[in-house]
């Protein structure tokens, strides 16, 4: 399958969970990728090996999508390795759950930090390099539909996560340049399983209101960005493609 044959994607935090498997998926469909990482060196050098070992193309770039030089950095490394980018996933997030009464100013910096500010950073980086056909991806979540108690802040991150791909879409357009997220559900990942979620009442809970009746996989996630990433969404932009087994 070489449906994104000659193309370059820079995934951002693909060194575990979902962003790795999305930069499997990329490089399985043809892509040359760059799996970048904010602390994990390690992680992203696994992905990178297990993608060279099945014939594909990567190297793993290390910095902070908060960090404006990093973000920029990210990119220099892509265009000095690959000489161009036509894919960006914007991946890279955290999480941390907490009640109204909880909330800090570093619980809310902390994640808006990285799940906003740092996709309009490395979003402004490689929008001097993307040209026609060119394709960015979002990961949102579905929680800015569902908005679980305990979640206003990342909640609120991932509002304005669908709310900026609606209005990069309208500004990248002119230049052929398409823009969509995609908002899993809960998926089981090395992130979710630290975080005490997987076998806990809010899986019950998140199975129970999924019609699929499981939750996710990286893999689930990584087959629908691959999708968008590819010429068979070329119509599509501006959409927020909710990928949680029908819970919303």
């Amino acid at each position: 399958m070489s449906k994104l044959q000659s193309k370059v994607a820079v995934v951002t935090g693909a060194s575990k969970g979902i962003g790795a498997a999305i930069a499997k998926a990329l490089a399985a469909s043809g892509a040359a990728v760059v799996v970048n990482y904010a602390t994990s060196r390690a992680g992203a050098d696994k992905v990178v090996g297990e993608i060279v070992a099945a014939g594909g193309r990567a190297v793993a770039v290390g910095g902070d999508v908060s960090n404006a030089a990093h973000a920029a950095g990210i990119i220099d490394a892509a265009i000095k390795e690959y000489g161009r980018i036509d894919i960006l996933v914007n991946n890279s997030g955290v999480y941390d759950m907490a009640p109204l009464e909880a909330i800090t100013e570093e619980h809310f910096h902390k994640q808006f930090n990285v799940n906003v500010l740092g996709l309009l950073l490395v979003t402004q980086a490689a929008a001097k390099h993307l040209q026609e056909g060119a394709s960015v991806i979002n990961i949102g979540s579905v929680v800015s539909s569902i908005t679980p108690p305990s979640s206003a802040v990342y909640t609120a991150t991932k509002g304005a996560v669908d709310a900026i791909t609606g209005v990069l879409a309208k500004e990248l357009g002119p230049r052929k340049i398409r823009v969509n997220s995609v908002n899993p559900g809960m998926v089981e990942t090395e992130g979710t399983h630290s975080a005490g979620f997987i076998g806990s009442d809010f899986e019950t809970w998140a199975v129970s209101n999924t019609p699929l009746g499981r939750i996710g996989q990286p893999n689930d996630i990584a087959d629908v960005v691959t999708f968008l990433a590819s010429d068979d969404a070329r119509w599509l932009t501006g959409e927020k493609i909710l990928a949680g087994g029908g819970s919303r």
